[in-house]
């Protein structure tokens, strides 16, 4: 929409009026005028995002009035602390992509059993190098079906299991004070059954039914899920709900109790712009975008990535830039790959997981081959100027196979099958796995499933600890640190889940308790093992060599610019087996290789001339000099950072 700046000046006068009625001790301070500063130079793009969703809404500048009192009363509340960081990440606006950010994810009962305790386990997450600590979440949610805290019940109340609002307030400070960033979840797409505005809506109130996507016929759900998909099949085949004591169906992408936000309302927006700032003045520097596919609806559509779902996320972009200029949006959108980029850019999240490399990381391992890696990160590794990649491994969630048909195509791979024999390799259920995963909402038609299971359980660590193979348990650990050190290497953000550094296994636990059995991403969620921890200083422990490992690999980073913050370039080494790629700045140039394969490969020396690279080279992760006279060896699963010698 095109907005003339005429238009831009009338509106934006008409708000400075309402600001000096509605703040008249604020107006002529420093922090005020900082905060007027960014108001002019983002007003245009807020309002024109505005606009393109409520524009047509005859009431919209009254809106606009009561969005522009939750910014300032955001502003006026937020803690010198926060507005001192804010000036200085203004001056640094990609402060993010500096190289020191390595981060860590965790459940804080599984981690530390609350808050309080949380702080006394930084020394530990210090020791990791972690500058990044995701904390999932912590909202106050229902007993029992809560997804694992993503039904928020209250976006400003904190589980009483994990402590109070006060608790995580002191956390972020100690955390800030510790140079560790705090990520939480903004679960914006949906609320809880039991969040204060569905309880209304249940009473009846018109006012906050219209909070949610409500519905008095069941032809109109029928329409739109014509052109939906289930979630999660298995569960459920539909997307509506039916509240038979309001005589409505309600909107529920994911769960029954989870009810869609109804983002046609201004209201609705205006609100959960208050809960983000909100978020943003308890410190948090990272905002994990949960969801963002889904939070527009269209009748006739997947209602997944439409172009309205960007105007929201943008639109909440302009809002914190204005009143939270030191937080960053991630995004959380496990979608096809080409458009994972698209929810990506400096006016929507300037950092987005990347769930394709995850997924084809482990699709190399299964394979023994790189060649499906190589092919998609070549076309689909650069990002947007001012964004960066978080790099992971294993997450909170399960593993799909979410990898591009056409990729897989053209070189020779049938996309259904391929999938069908990941799932079935990693769920153990085939001749040539390592690996012991579970399958997770398999469907029984296709046969299409995701799979869960730690990172040391699908890399076959439990299994070769089982059977006391000392072969394979040597390989079970190179697949570990192999796949970290590419996550560490590659550029971005590397991410781990709290446990992968000692080598966790599966917990099958959670078949015994009812509010998880049926959910199998709680195998891969297993209580911190703390007496493993203590392990770690134990020489030739397992817990010691992945420990080691990691903490090799933080150090990497730190001693080294280009693996810090390069460019990168995916290379074809001349041997579908081995992951190559180069981390390039003006002062260094390394190349980094990963042998997918449990069998030694090599490298011919020629390709190593023709990629620049001279017969004498060092391996900075062994710490050794090596000689490519007429080939370069690697040996299975080995990890190779290499530097021309000299530098």
């Amino acid at each position: 929409m095109v907005i003339s700046e005429q238009q831009c000046q009338t509106a934006l006068s008409r708000l400075k009026v309402l600001l000096e009625k509605r703040y008249p001790a604020e107006i002529g301070s420093p922090e005020w005028e900082g905060f007027q500063f960014r108001l002019e130079e983002t007003f245009p793009t807020l309002l024109r995002h505005l606009l393109e969703l409520y524009g047509h809404h005859f009431d919209f500048y009254y809106h606009l009035e009561r969005l522009l009192e939750v910014m300032a009363d955001a502003w006026l509340e937020r803690s010198p602390d926060w507005k001192s960081t804010d000036a200085m990440r203004e001056a640094d606006r990609t402060w993010y992509k500096s190289g020191h950010l390595i981060g860590a994810m965790a459940y804080v009962d599984l981690f530390a059993d609350d808050l309080k305790k949380l702080q006394d386990q930084i020394p530990y997450l210090k020791e990791m190098g972690i500058t990044y600590l995701h904390l999932m979440p912590v909202y106050k949610s229902p007993e029992g079906d809560d997804d694992g805290g993503y039904a928020v019940s209250s976006y400003r109340e904190i589980d009483p299991e994990l402590g109070t609002m006060d608790d995580l307030c002191d956390l972020s400070a100690e955390l800030r004070r510790q140079g560790i960033s705090l990520v939480l979840d903004f679960v914006f797409n949906h609320t809880s059954d039991e969040h204060e505005w569905a309880k209304k809506a249940y009473e009846g109130l018109e006012e906050y039914q219209d909070y949610y996507l409500m519905f008095d016929s069941r032809q109109e759900t029928e329409e739109y899920q014509e052109h939906l998909r289930a979630i999660f099949p298995d569960e459920r085949p539909g997307n509506f709900t039916y509240l038979n004591r309001i005589k409505k169906w309600v909107w529920t992408t994911f769960h029954t109790y989870q009810w869609d936000l109804n983002y046609r309302n201004p209201e609705v927006f205006n609100a959960m712009a208050a809960e983000m700032l909100f978020l943003a003045n308890v410190g948090v520097e990272v905002l994990r975008m949960d969801a963002v596919p889904f939070v527009w609806k269209q009748k006739g559509t997947n209602c997944e990535n439409l172009p309205e779902a960007h105007t929201v996320l943008e639109a909440f972009n302009a809002i914190a830039k204005i009143a939270a200029p030191s937080m960053v949006f991630k995004s959380e959108a496990i979608v096809a790959p080409d458009e994972i980029k698209k929810y990506m850019g400096p006016d929507q999240c300037q950092i987005s997981y990347n769930p394709l490399l995850m997924a084809l990381l482990w699709e190399g391992l299964a394979t023994r081959n790189a060649k499906l890696l190589r092919t998609s990160m070549e076309k689909r590794f650069e990002i947007p100027d001012g964004c960066a990649w978080v790099n992971y491994v294993r997450s909170h969630d399960d593993i799909g196979w979410g990898f591009d048909n056409g990729d897989a195509e053209r070189l020779g791979i049938n996309p259904h099958d391929h999938r069908l024999f990941l799932t079935q390799f990693y769920a153990g259920k085939h001749p040539s796995t390592f690996a012991e995963g579970e399958l997770f909402q398999e469907d029984p038609v296709t046969g299409d499933a995701r799979v869960c299971g730690t990172t040391a359980s699908l890399c076959g660590l439990g299994k070769a600890l089982r059977e006391d193979d000392k072969e394979e348990l040597e390989l079970a650990l190179r697949r570990i640190l192999l796949m970290h050190g590419v996550t560490f290497t590659i550029g971005g953000i590397p991410l781990i889940y709290l446990g992968e550094e000692i080598g966790m296994l599966n917990d099958h636990s959670y078949k015994d308790d009812l509010d998880k059995e049926g959910d199998e991403r709680w195998l891969h969620r297993p209580r911190f093992d703390w007496g493993k921890a203590e392990r770690r200083t134990q020489p030739e422990s397992v817990e010691h060599i992945i420990y080691e490992g990691f903490l090799k690999l933080t150090r990497l980073r730190s001693n080294n610019i280009a693996l810090a913050r390069g460019e990168t370039e995916i290379v074809d080494p001349g041997n579908d087996h081995v992951f190559a790629y180069f981390r390039t700045t003006r002062e260094q140039s390394i190349l980094c290789l990963a042998n997918f394969s449990d069998k030694a490969q090599t490298v011919a020396a020629p390709r190593l001339r023709q990629l620049g690279l001279k017969k004498v080279l060092i391996d900075i992760i062994a710490g050794q000099t090596v000689i490519a006279a007429k080939k370069l060896e690697l040996e299975p699963h080995q990890f190779m950072v290499l530097l021309r010698q000299g530098g």
